[in-house]
């Protein structure tokens, strides 16, 4: 089983796919502020990039996974990482 899948359409028209799971703590990055390819997350403001999934800004200290998106059409297709995932302390799936 895999976290929530959360996909974003930045201000340049590109689609990316990450985990929606904070790494630092159980938030959902799909309720955060996005800017410049980043994700800020709502509970404590750690940023990840879109592209990368690196943490860009603290207090998480891991990145999450990053899918490949392929659009189709109106369709979006993501493909998911087989890397595992990295989940905030006491989250499981």
């Amino acid at each position: 089983m895999s976290p929530p899948i959360a996909v974003f359409l930045t201000e340049d028209g590109q689609v990316h796919a990450i985990d929606d799971t904070c790494t630092h703590q159980d938030a959902s990055l799909a309720a955060g502020w996005v800017e410049d390819c980043r994700v800020e997350c709502p509970l404590h403001e750690s940023t990840f990039s879109l592209r990368t999934g690196a943490v860009d800004q603290p207090p998480a200290k891991r990145g999450v996974r990053v899918h490949s998106v392929e659009l189709d059409g109106e369709d979006v297709l993501v493909e998911l990482s087989q890397d595992a995932p990295n989940l905030p302390p006491g989250v499981t799936v």
